[in-house]
């Protein structure tokens, strides 16, 4: 399944993609499920789950506008340096252990959406990534059993404010507000299969910026998901994004900044794929 969450007609609610058309579970389940990280949460999605048959109340895909698909998720945790053609590209060493960090809610922004270039820097970077999406609550999950908690994948644009990364922090460089697409749905784990035969590509107006292999992670998914779960327990709807390949702005020469007016597109094989313009501050694409 896709499932997508979206705003239509000023209500917000979430479905499966089925074609052209949402099936609308938050109308079909209203009362039980506010949003889709409540569904999960409620084990909406079981082995025993049927999509309802869509029917004229159902919205086009085409009407509606997405949200991120988890809106308000309790956790961002990302990974940085997580691909050996992405380390060896900044002049890094590999890491001991997984290199993580925080993003705030108020970064994402949905699948069709603007990425804002701020005001105070022109140094706006890609990051093109896997988004790992947790379909279930777990504190000090054993690597052979870590896919369990996996609910479903999409597609992830860590974009970043180099300066601010380099030479403030690395928090700053990575929150400024709508600096991260996701979406533009969440592709069920029982739906992608093995996350290691996924490809990952970044273009920027068409242009191949990115292509890297799941395979080639230093840090694999279940490794990942048992990690950060001894810090701190998973629960349904988190997101965990997996790291970014080689080919990313700054290290290119000369640098290759998003502009306003630039889109950017992330395409994950059996996931999906993120298309994002980018805007300034003031909301203007020039």
């Amino acid at each position: 399944m896709k499932l997508v969450s979206f705003s239509f007609c000023d209500r917000d609610s979430f479905g499966v993609n089925v074609g052209d058309r949402i099936v609308d579970l938050g109308r079909r389940y209203a009362g039980q499920f506010a949003t889709l990280k409540d569904a999960i949460a409620g084990r909406l999605f079981e082995v025993d789950f049927a999509v309802p048959a869509s029917d004229d109340s159902d919205p086009l895909m085409a009407a509606v506008r997405l949200l991120p698909p988890i809106p308000h998720p309790d956790k961002i945790i990302c990974v940085g340096r997580n691909y050996r053609g992405h380390i060896a590209e900044a002049g890094l060493k590999l890491p001991d252990y997984p290199n993580l960090f925080i993003r705030l809610d108020n970064t994402l922004v949905a699948h069709d959406s603007p990425l804002v270039r701020p005001q105070v820097s022109n140094n706006f970077d890609f990051e093109g990534e896997l988004a790992i999406v947790i379909g279930k609550a777990g504190r000090y999950v054993a690597r052979d059993q870590a896919l369990d908690y996996v609910f479903g994948y999409a597609c992830f644009n860590d974009a970043t404010l180099r300066d601010f990364q380099f030479d403030h922090s690395l928090t700053a460089g990575k929150n400024f507000e709508a600096t991260g697409g996701f979406g533009p749905w969440i592709a069920t784990s029982d739906e992608v299969g093995d996350p290691r035969e996924l490809e990952l590509t970044t273009h920027i107006n068409g242009r191949e910026m990115q292509r890297g292999h799941l395979r080639d992670l230093i840090f694999d998914i279940p490794y990942l998901i048992s990690y950060v779960s001894q810090i701190t327990t998973l629960s349904p709807g988190d997101i965990l994004a997996t790291g970014t390949p080689d080919g990313v702005g700054f290290v290119r020469k000369p640098p290759v900044w998003l502009s306003p007016g630039d889109e950017v597109e992330v395409c994950i094989s059996r996931v999906g794929s993120l298309v994002n313009p980018v805007a300034s501050s003031a909301g203007k694409t020039n």
